[in-house]
């Protein structure tokens, strides 16, 4: 089998638009599926580990595979298994940052302090299961794990190439078709996308997050019916959920403002704040759907929400500064312009030279 590689020193930070897509993996897929660890007396200290891990102890349980690999450094199990621990703490570190800003999109919006630790536990992470592969081959689950440091990393082509093997050797892992469909898209590989997507529905018939993905997909090739058509079904398999997730809705919308079908836009973005008042993107888009609409006191309303939910973007300002100047405010559509563009072009660091 092809060792698993080592992380490239070159890889990149992942960038703040990448974020949504860490948390919607990192956050709301269930990684408590069980991990292979050692038999034998030998692994007490493993199987404890296990335990704490389960438990959400993860420093302990990284303390005490570490223990266990100073005198086991051929154990391929040991460094797959410190591997996932590590993984693991980068999903603790995204669960935190979570709780904090909860929606995915403010969270793209705001500097995160710990997106370095991220990439280092990513690094780490990697480097265990390399280390792991030259004692014994990784399975299914190891690769999935794999493929998703890259994706912390935003490394898609990697995530992608290991994706594809995992669901090769156990295709009927609906977690890892659906990963593998989300690593598919955004290399813009719309039809691959598509084919993991309904991989992943054929193992769980309503999973909203892949139909939804499904209507990412179908749009991303132009297949704008078929799009729409995706989008009510994720809507439909919620409409007696509890909870509801606004992406279906939040994506209609987008799609119909970009086929120029803003008063059709407004009910999808309305139902959306509806289910998650807080998610700065819905605000965002109705924003600019009433600004099409010639309705600038709502269209002003709802771009000053996303504001206050994402300071940091800087097309929320570059977007109401004309509201206010139209409104004949210059006052505020001159703070507005100035904001989008200090954020747009944002200074260098001092001591840093100019290229």
């Amino acid at each position: 089998m092809e060792r698993v590689p080592r992380v490239s020193p070159c890889v990149t930070r992942i960038c703040p638009a990448l974020f949504p897509l860490i948390l919607l993996l990192l956050v709301f897929s269930p990684y408590n599926q069980a991990q292979t660890v050692p038999s034998g007396p030998e692994a007490a200290r493993l199987a404890e580990a296990r335990s704490l891990l389960d438990k959400g102890l993860v420093s302990d349980a990284e303390r005490l595979a570490r223990a266990f690999l100073s005198e086991h450094q051929d154990s391929a199990e040991a460094h797959f298994f410190l591997g996932y621990i590590l993984f693991k703490e980068i999903q603790t570190d995204a669960e935190r940052n979570r709780s904090s800003l909860r929606d995915e999109y403010q969270q793209s919006s705001q500097p995160h302090t710990s997106s370095s630790l991220r990439d280092a536990l990513a690094k780490a992470s990697l480097a265990e299961f390399t280390e792991g592969a030259k004692y014994h081959a990784p399975g299914a689950f190891d690769l999935k794990i794999v493929a998703l440091d890259y994706v912390v990393l935003g490394d898609y082509a990697n995530a992608d190439k290991w994706l594809t093997l995992s669901v090769q050797w156990d295709p009927e892992d609906e977690q890892a078709w659906y990963y593998l469909g989300r690593a598919k898209y955004n290399e813009n590989r719309f039809e691959e996308a598509i084919n993991a997507f309904e991989q992943c529905l054929k193992r769980n018939a309503k999973n909203v997050k892949a139909e939804e993905n499904l209507g990412l997909a179908y749009a991303g090739l132009g297949r704008i019916e078929d799009a729409i058509s995706a989008y009510k079904t994720a809507m439909a398999w919620q409409e007696n959920a509890l909870t509801k997730d606004a992406w279906p809705y939040i994506n209609m919308g987008d799609l119909l403002l970009d086929q120029n079908r803003s008063d059709e836009a407004v009910s999808y973005l309305q139902q959306a704040i509806q289910i998650s008042s807080e998610n700065s993107k819905a605000h965002e888009l109705l924003g600019k759907a009433y600004t099409r609409l010639n309705q600038l006191v709502l269209a002003q309303a709802e771009l000053e929400r996303a504001i206050s939910l994402s300071p940091q973007v800087a097309s929320l300002h570059c977007m109401l500064g004309p509201i206010y100047r139209k409104q004949s405010l210059p006052a505020k559509a001159k703070a507005e312009f100035e904001r989008c563009s200090s954020l747009s072009n944002p200074r260098p660091a001092l001591g840093t030279p100019h290229p």
